[in-house]
């Protein structure tokens, strides 16, 4: 019997100099350059180089140090005569100039030399015809799984002939000279979006590749008329009835879209174009604080060989994942394919939505469970975008707190929100979907006397909006956020539907609701010059 390689062998099959030569992208590195390995290959290296340990369940798990969050303040934008006027240039989009750009990346290419280095070649788009090649020069074998879950992989004949539209340096180990570099910190996430090129160093926290790709194509894809989203989406069996879910991080996007009665296109980020909804990526990104097989057996059921979980304890003896252990962080994750879910739209594409949700998580438990809204209160929310973070998404982020992201997805924004609310406002307008509002946050009061709605209840809200279970029911304005609130939904208490009702208190509920009704308002004064009246006037009342 042939004994097995002592290492995986690296390169692509068809051609493999052509993936392993790197000094097109500036890299002379005399180590071994592992490109497009298998998921089985790159579990091995993982494993080699004892970056991540090995589960029960097949799946690795990474740990990722001080950063288990996005860093939001150390991202920037390299600012030059294409970005200077296009940009919405502020606080989320922090400009760098060109000089500092080559700099940091000559630092970043020079650091890889010597090194091993994993190539990751993938598309973003499941519409062949937004595609965008992806390439990933990484110093861990981890962090190719992980980009390997997420983007689409090609077949082999495509990688052959892969030439990136969009190439991501992952120098985790290399940490900025904010003197010298200009950066905020030693972490650094630097989009220069003329030359298609990320740079990621000083942290391990995996996200920030998939989010700057998505930051990437929110630049790019309203260029080419198309929608981008933060957003997940399924699809009815018959197949005529896409759903949209917007949300951001823990409000329920990926749990609420994973559902056994419905086939999944995506869990995060999608393109509206004018033939329909298309998944931007290959895998999911999902939250496992407190995961369960009875909550969500789907997710549950993807956790295996493949999947790389990231900041999730293990029992020591069994190996075995502990969902429930939130000691490093609760923002603990799971990466994995999208078919590693059963009923996924292989495609990765679906129809114009029938309906669109848009999630939030209100720590303050005045908001409805379950609202309809009106096309002028549609456009009113997307700008707004109200939810409250969730501890751990965030580097220093241990609590819940209330914030508006525009568009619910205001980190992953290059233009001004006013682009995307239109680009909303044409595609209601033309293919007539109906948005509601559902709040997966808290009830019977607020966030440290309430609880959170049982999930088995925001279940049941969100089927009956996609089944019509709603039809017969009538809807009453609420008196503080004039959304539209139902009287009765199958398989809901009727009390819970008002939020009124459910605290003890009325006066202080009535308190807490105006004066959440005031941080809408106060919000809002900044896109109110660019609405029209009915628009304005279509969010909550009185203070």
């Amino acid at each position: 019997m042939a004994s097995p390689p002592t290492h995986p062998v690296a390169g692509s099959s068809a051609d493999p100099e052509s993936a392993l030569d790197l000094r097109p992208h500036g890299v002379l590195t005399t180590g071994r350059v592992y490109a497009n390995l298998s998921s089985a290959a790159l579990t091995e290296q993982v494993l080699i180089r004892q970056e991540a340990l090995l589960t029960d369940l097949g799946a690795v798990a990474a740990y990722t140090g001080k950063y288990t969050g996005r860093s939001p303040k150390d991202r920037f934008i390299v600012e030059d005569d294409m970005t200077k006027s296009t940009v919405d240039w502020g606080p989320v989009n922090q400009p760098i100039s060109s000089a500092a750009f080559n700099l940091l990346l000559g630092r970043v290419q020079a650091y890889f030399q010597g090194k091993d280095l994993f190539v990751g070649d993938g598309w973003a788009c499941a519409d062949p015809r937004e595609r965008l090649p992806v390439r990933l020069i990484c110093e861990k074998a981890w962090h190719a799984l992980f980009t390997r879950c997420l983007l689409l992989r090609p077949p082999i004949e495509e990688l052959a002939k892969f030439s990136p539209g969009l190439t991501i340096y992952s120098a985790s180990g290399l940490k900025a000279d904010p003197e010298r570099d200009g950066t905020r910190s030693g972490v650094f996430i630097i989009l220069n979006l003329s030359r298609g090129i990320v740079l990621i160093g000083g942290t391990e926290y995996a996200g920030e590749i998939k989010k700057a790709i998505f930051t990437v194509l929110n630049y790019l894809l309203p260029q080419r008329g198309v929608f981008p989203m933060h957003c997940s989406a399924n699809i009815g069996r018959t197949g005529g009835d896409t759903a949209l879910f917007f949300g951001l991080s823990g409000t329920g996007k990926t749990t609420l879209s994973a559902d056994p009665e419905r086939q999944l296109i995506g869990d995060d980020e999608h393109g509206w174009s004018d033939q329909g909804v298309f998944n931007i990526e290959g895998g999911c990104y999902a939250k496992t604080i407190h995961l369960s097989q009875a909550g969500e057996p789907q997710i549950w059921n993807a956790i295996r060989f493949g999947c790389v979980l990231e900041n999730v304890v293990l029992d020591q003896r069994t190996r075995h994942p502990n969902y429930d252990d939130d000691r490093f962080t609760e923002n603990t994750r799971a990466a994995y394919p999208v078919d590693f879910i059963d009923n996924c739209v292989p495609s990765g594409q679906g129809g114009h939505p029938a309906n669109i949700l848009f999630l939030t998580c209100d720590a303050f438990g005045v908001l409805p469970p379950v609202s309809r809204l009106t096309p002028e209160q549609a456009l009113y929310h997307f700008l707004s975008g109200y939810t409250a973070k969730v501890a751990g998404t965030e580097v220093g982020l241990t609590a819940p707190q209330v914030t508006f992201s525009t568009c619910f997805a205001s980190p992953f924004l290059p233009l001004p929100p006013s682009r995307y609310a239109q680009m909303l406002h044409d595609k209601l307008t033309q293919h007539k979907a109906q948005v509601w509002l559902v709040n997966t946050g808290w009830t019977e009061g607020p966030q440290g006397q309430g609880h959170r709605i049982p999930l088995e209840l925001t279940r049941a809200m969100v089927r009956a909006i996609l089944d019509g279970g709603l039809k017969s029911a009538a809807f009453t304005p609420d008196s503080v956020f004039q959304v539209l609130v139902p009287d009765s939904c199958p398989g809901v208490p009727s009390k819970i539907l008002q939020p009124a009702l459910t605290w003890n208190d009325s006066t202080a509920y009535e308190a807490k609701a105006r004066h959440l009704a005031s941080l809408f308002q106060k919000n809002f004064a900044a896109y109110a010059g660019g609405v029209s009246e009915a628009v304005r006037r279509a969010g909550p009342v009185g203070s």
